[in-house]
C-alpha cells in the first residue's frame, strides 16, 4: 500500500512550459487537433518526414509564441485523502480517516467484469484506509482568450493551432503530474521506460477523468472541487459541470496496480 506524502491539497505554479511540452501527445495534436493527416497516395515516410519538419517548426513557433507572450500559465492543485470503497460507492475522508467528507457514487459494468471504480479500494471493513490521490491543471485562460480573439478575426488556421495546442499542453501537464504523483507514491519505478509508452498506460493505476466512460458523472467534478478547492488556481465550475478555462482538466488518481480503462454502456 503507498503512503501519501501528506493529506490535503497542495497548490504549484510556474511549472516550466519545456518541462509540460515534454509529455505533449504529438499524435492527438497534429492528427487529432490540428488535422495534419496522412494524404491519398502519400508514403509513410514522406508524412513522417512532413511531420518531423514542417509540423515540428510550427509546433516549436507557437511554444515560443505562448512563452514570450505567457499565454500558458501552467497551473496544478492537487492532494492525497484517505478512502474506503461501500459498495459501488467511494467515501474520502477527512485527515482523521474516520470522518466522511465527500462520496462518490460510480456506475459498475452490467457485464463483462462488471468492474466499477470503487472496486480498487479497500473496503469499509478495512482496518487502515486507502488513499485516494485527485489533481486538477490548468494552461490559464490567456490561451482560450486570445484563441477566441484569432477565430473573430477570421484567422481560423492561426485559432486551430493555439485551441489545439493549449488543449493538448493541459493534457500533457495531466501526465505530467499523474508521473509526480506515481513519483511521490512511490510507485513509479513501474512506468515504462518512454514517455510514448506513457501515453498506453505504461504505468501502474489509472487516471480517470470525470465525464468519461468509468465516471461519467460531470455532478461529481462538485465533491472534487470541495476536496481541492481549485478556485485558487483560477478554475470554476459552470451550471452544466463544465471546467473554466477550457484548458483544464482534473481527474481521480488510482494506484491499484489491476486499475485501467474500461467502459460502461449508456443505458
Amino acid at each position: 500500500m503507498p503512503v501519501a506524502p501528506f493529506l490535503g491539497s497542495r497548490v504549484v505554479k510556474g511549472i516550466p512550459i519545456p518541462e509540460v511540452a515534454r509529455y505533449l501527445n504529438r499524435v492527438a495534436l497534429f492528427r487529432g487537433r490540428w488535422q495534419y493527416r496522412r494524404r491519398k497516395g502519400q508514403s509513410l515516410e514522406d508524412y513522417q518526414a512532413f511531420l518531423d519538419g514542417e509540423v515540428e517548426g510550427v509546433l516549436r513557433s507557437w511554444v515560443a509564441r505562448c512563452v514570450e507572450e505567457q499565454l500558458l500559465v501552467p497551473a496544478v492543485v492537487y492532494g492525497y485523502f484517505p478512502a474506503r470503497s461501500d459498495g459501488d460507492d467511494l467515501i474520502v475522508y477527512h485527515e482523521d480517516g474516520r470522518t466522511e467528507w465527500v462520496r462518490f457514487k460510480f456506475p459498475r459494468q452490467p457485464t463483462e467484469r462488471r468492474l466499477c471504480i470503487a472496486d480498487f479500494f479497500r473496503p469499509v471493513s478495512s482496518d487502515e484506509p486507502d488513499v485516494s490521490a485527485f489533481h486538477l491543471v490548468t494552461m490559464g485562460p490567456r490561451v482560450g482568450e486570445e484563441a477566441g480573439r484569432l477565430f473573430e478575426r477570421d484567422r481560423y488556421t492561426d485559432y486551430l493551432h493555439l485551441h489545439g495546442l493549449g488543449v493538448e499542453m493541459a493534457e500533457a501537464l495531466a501526465e505530467l503530474w499523474h508521473r509526480r504523483i506515481r513519483e511521490e507514491l512511490g510507485i513509479a519505478g513501474e512506468d515504462a521506460p518512454t514517455i510514448e509508452a506513457l501515453f498506453d498506460q505504461g504505468y501502474r493505476g489509472c487516471r480517470y477523468s470525470f465525464g468519461y466512460p468509468a465516471c461519467p458523472n460531470l455532478e461529481d467534478q462538485r465533491q472534487l472541487f470541495e476536496l481541492i478547492r481549485p478556485e485558487r488556481i483560477g478554475v470554476s465550475l459552470t451550471e452544466e459541470f463544465q471546467l473554466v478555462p477550457e484548458q483544464s482538466t482534473s481527474a481521480i488518481i488510482v494506484h491499484h496496480p489491476e486499475a485501467r480503462y474500461f467502459t460502461i454502456p449508456k443505458v
